[in-house]
């Protein structure tokens, strides 16, 4: 499981993240991290919200009900055995 590193905008410390899986929909990139590389923890599903040319990805909290709950069912679908609340 691929480990990433967040540095949250007005935040002094980084945040570590796993990546359960990535997926991209309508030519837009979205991951499905958690907070603890094994055992049950809390995921966030983050829009890529990078441009073309930048140095560092910029990730977005998914936020959106629709957005979410679109971006949620394929990653159930994707995973068959997570359960995202």
């Amino acid at each position: 499981m691929d480990k990433i590193t967040f540095y949250p905008e007005g935040e002094q410390e980084a945040v570590d993240f796993y990546v359960l899986e990535e997926t991209m929909i309508g030519g837009v990139t979205y991951i499905l991290v958690t907070d603890v590389e094994d055992g049950d923890g809390e995921a966030l599903i983050l829009k890529d919200l990078s441009q073309d040319g930048d140095g560092e990805a910029l990730y977005a909290i998914v936020e959106d009900d629709g957005e979410l709950a679109a971006v949620a069912d394929v990653f159930r679908s994707m995973m068959g055995d997570i359960d995202l609340e």
